[in-house]
């Protein structure tokens, strides 16, 4: 039995990016990339698809109970804002003066640091 080979696409936002959600229940909310799940092409953004997590108690929360906390979500749901206009752009690669392969937007044309 052969093993299942899966490949990754190319993500082109990265942890601490300004992203705002275009699709879903968060539609138009935005915030800054927390974690990036590469091979399952999910990201976490700061104060977006928040979800209630039941807590048993324990030596971090003596009383548990119910917190709220982000959950993934899938890549494509996601837009990066420019960081010239404010909004939300694609994202494409060239070479800098130094010839080191930079992100910029696709709108401005400006490089994302």
């Amino acid at each position: 039995m052969k093993d299942k080979v899966t490949t990754t696409a190319k993500i082109k936002i990265r942890k601490g990016d300004l992203v705002k959600v275009i699709a879903g229940d968060s539609k138009g909310q935005q915030g800054t990339v927390l974690q990036v799940q590469i091979a399952k092409s999910r990201i976490v953004v700061e104060g977006v698809n928040l979800v209630s997590k039941h807590t048993k108690p324990n030596a971090a929360t003596p009383n548990g109970g119910i917190i709220k906390k982000e959950a993934a979500l899938h890549i494509s749901n996601v837009m990066l804002i420019d960081p010239k206009s404010g909004e939300t752009t694609r994202v494409g690669r060239k070479l800098n003066a130094d010839g080191k392969l930079v992100r910029v937007s696709k709108k401005s044309g400006e490089e994302i640091k």
